[in-house]
C-alpha cells in the first residue's frame, strides 16, 4: 500500500490548508489544476514517496500529518523545473520550502531522513552563532558514527581551508537571530 493508504475526513485539518494559503509560497495552491506537469518535469520525483502533484493535492485538502511526514519536500532540489512549467503559476519549490519549515517547526518530519536533521542542525548553528560549524552540523545530523565515517572527506576539506573545526561567531549573532525571527514571523 502506498503512503497515502486510505484517507478519511478525520485526518483533514483545514487550518493547515489556511496556514499554507496564508504563506506567500502557498497562496496559489488552490489554483492547481492537477495536470501533473510538476511531477513529470521533476528530475527527482522517482525518489519521492508522493509526487509533487499528489503532495499539492493533499496539502490543499488539509492532510497535514501525511504531507509533513512525507519525504518529498526534503528531496526537492529546488531546480525550479516545476515552477517554470506550471500552467497555474504555482511556486511549487516555494511550497516545498514552506512545508519543510512547517515540518521542522512542528517536529513532524520523516525521522529516518538525514536531510531534516541536517536542516535543523544548520539552522540551530546559524541561530546560535551567526555562522555554521560544519563539524557540529554533521555531528548533530549524523551522530558520532556517521560523522566518523565522513572523516576522510572532512580532513580533505580542512586541509584545503574549506572547513573549520573551531566554532566561529559573527560579531553580532543577536542581529542574525533577529533576522531569523523576523523571517519566521515569530
Amino acid at each position: 500500500m502506498s503512503i497515502v493508504g486510505f484517507l478519511s475526513e478525520k485526518q483533514r485539518d483545514r487550518r493547515f490548508t489556511e496556514q499554507l494559503l496564508s504563506s506567500p509560497e502557498g497562496s496559489k495552491i488552490l489554483e492547481c489544476i492537477q495536470c501533473g506537469t510538476c511531477s513529470s518535469t521533476c528530475p527527482l520525483s522517482h525518489y519521492m514517496d508522493l509526487t509533487p502533484r499528489r503532495l499539492i493535492y493533499l496539502a490543499r485538502e488539509g492532510f497535514k500529518d501525511l504531507v509533513l511526514r512525507s519525504r518529498t519536500p526534503w528531496i526537492c532540489a529546488s531546480c525550479f523545473n516545476c515552477v517554470v512549467l506550471c500552467p497555474a503559476g504555482i511556486d511549487i519549490s516555494g511550497v516545498m520550502h514552506a512545508l519543510r519549515r512547517l515540518a521542522l517547526a512542528e517536529g513532524t518530519y520523516p525521522r529516518d531522513e538525514v536531510i531534516p536533521a541536517l536542516s535543523k542542525s544548520f539552522y540551530d548553528e546559524v541561530f546560535r552563532h551567526g555562522k555554521v560549524n560544519e563539524a557540529k552540523v554533521a555531528l548533530a545530523a549524523k551522530g558520532l558514527r556517521g560523522t566518523l565515517s565522513m572523516m576522510g572527506l572532512g580532513l580533505k576539506l580542512w586541509r584545503k581551508g574549506r572547513m573549520s573545526l573551531s566554532a566561529e561567531k559573527t560579531r553580532s549573532p543577536s542581529e542574525i537571530r533577529e533576522m531569523l525571527r523576523e523571517v519566521a514571523g515569530s
